[in-house]
């Protein structure tokens, strides 16, 4: 169903920003629902990619809408988490699904002065993915492999895991291994053209490396304690967040609506998301691909705060981050929670 009072999807494609980790939880002195009032209209960001399959089929389904009330909802669609951050900063958005990666550069290289993280809305669902003739990550030195984008997750990822291997990188491309930030579309027929030897890419993309004929080198599921690392979370800027509580605690109880939607029908949330691919970059998506990629994701409101820290200090020992990281205050899940318990949930700590 789409929404009356939201305007046509904007493909927004900004620079490169970079990236980092997480921290925070519910301290007194964070954003509560009262006080402020709601928004005439929220500029709101995610990506046409399955791992952003929340605020997806809470946007097809109607659920923005009917949580938003009299709120307008304006969506920008973005390719990778550096440039919805900077749309973010720049005030073009007031929220935005993103990688954890970017959220918490932007944190970090702001001073804790440009976004907090109020929910998470994916984990897992990334992969290293290579030509067939790589047999160990020791094959891949000499090679160009490619990530989405400089300083985004799966780039941080890449790079840090190479570092763990002893295979050097470095932020221009050269080193042991040339890491090539390009766009996933493009990743897909660089890989065809055999100009890559693989990819660190989030879902679908991994799967259709897989389906072009790749092989999961690194599944990322084992690199992190029970297999749980935050692929996307929700991003919001702190005076929006102070000023519209109301408007906030709307997204969140339409997000927490929507993962109870795709428990219960995934083949119709497939759908939706499989659509709006379509849409917003001219080509669909195989169902097959879409569903087998599904597997490898959890929808879930929790960040998985640990999991960003750590993710942030291996962007520092990369060079992406340029200071230590301290992230004290870029995780509030207040509302959240309180959404959550008002909707018989369990918290998130």
């Amino acid at each position: 169903m789409a929404l009356s009072r939201r305007t046509a999807t904007t493909l927004v494609l900004t620079g490169i920003l970079g990236l980092t980790a997480c921290s925070g939880g519910t301290d007194a002195g964070s954003s509560g629902s009262s006080g402020g009032s709601a928004a005439s209209e929220v500029k709101l960001g995610y990506f046409p990619n399955v791992t952003h399959a929340l605020p997806i089929v809470a946007d097809k389904e109607g659920l923005y809408a009917k949580h938003l009330g009299s709120t307008t909802l304006k969506v920008s669609t973005f390719n990778a988490g550096p440039a919805a951050m900077e749309a973010l900063k720049s005030g073009a958005i007031d929220a935005t699904y993103v990688g954890p990666g970017p959220s918490t550069n932007a944190f970090i290289n702001s001073g804790g002065e440009a976004i907090r993280i109020v929910a998470g809305a994916a984990t897992g669902g990334a992969a290293l993915v290579v030509d067939p003739s790589i047999a160990s990550v020791a094959d891949l030195k000499g090679t160009k492999v490619a990530t989405p984008q400089l300083g985004n997750t799966q780039d941080v990822a890449l790079r840090y895991y190479l570092k763990e291997k002893g295979l050097k990188t470095d932020l221009q491309g050269g080193g042991d291994v040339s890491i090539t930030p390009q766009e996933n579309s493009q990743i897909l027929d660089s890989f065809a053209q055999k100009l890559i030897a693989g990819a660190w890419v989030p879902e679908p993309y991994a799967t259709r490396l897989v389906q072009a004929g790749g092989k999961v080198l690194v599944d990322e599921h084992s690199l992190w304690p029970n297999g749980k690392f935050p692929v996307t979370v929700l991003a919001v800027r702190p005076d929006f967040l102070k000023d519209h509580p109301e408007t906030v605690k709307a997204l969140l109880e339409a997000q927490v609506e929507a993962e109870d939607f795709i428990a219960n029908d995934p083949a119709k949330s497939q759908a939706d998301v499989g659509a709006v691919i379509k849409t917003v970059s001219g080509k669909a998506l195989d169902p097959a691909v879409l569903a087998d990629a599904w597997k490898n994701l959890e929808f879930t409101n929790d960040p998985v705060s640990s999991a960003l820290t750590e993710g942030a200090k291996h962007a520092y020992d990369v060079g992406i981050l340029k200071t230590e990281p301290k992230l004290d205050g870029l995780v509030d899940l207040t509302i959240l929670n309180q959404v959550l318990k008002a909707a018989g949930k369990d918290l998130v700590s």
